[in-house]
């Protein structure tokens, strides 16, 4: 995975991440005092835009280190931070899918189960990121007693 590659999925993750957070707590925590109020807080909608524009950024990143690290370590079958790195995918669809699917679907019970998929696969997604950049970034000396080959420098 190139510098580049790696700079764009963690800030992509990283403010897709903070923008749903802030975005969630607005929305589902907070109450405006004005009863015919269409938003909780004035930066509702403003940090909404700002989680969906970053989220195509994310995706382009996902897609990025698909073949470059994902599909190479697969193929090599590296074992270190496997796990981790299937977790990771495997939530990273559910999120994206039900992210766009958010933004079509009209129905309101259908919106309400998309939504809590999609809050759920997001902080999912969070924590088995984290878990893998964790569980693959080890001491020299322990990353080649368990690699099953050398270290990529571009890993």
């Amino acid at each position: 995975m190139t510098a580049f590659e790696k700079w764009t999925l963690w800030a992509s993750s990283i403010v897709v991440g903070i923008t749903g957070i802030v975005y969630g707590v607005l929305k589902y925590f907070m109450r405006s005092d004005d009863p015919y109020a269409v938003t909780h807080h004035p930066l509702e909608p403003w940090v909404l835009k700002a989680h969906v524009l970053a989220a195509p950024v994310l995706v382009f990143a996902v897609g990025a280190v698909y073949t470059r690290h994902i599909v190479r370590n697969w193929r090599t079958g590296r074992v270190l931070g496997r796990r981790s790195g299937i977790a990771t995918i495997v939530v990273v669809l559910p999120m994206i899918a039900s992210g766009y699917l958010i933004q079509t679907v009209t129905a309101a019970s259908w919106l309400f189960w998309i939504a809590m998929l999609h809050i759920a696969a997001g902080l999912v997604y969070l924590a088995t990121f984290a878990g893998h950049q964790r569980s693959t970034v080890r001491a020299p000396e322990r990353r080649s007693a368990t690699s099953d080959f050398p270290a990529d420098p571009d890993a």
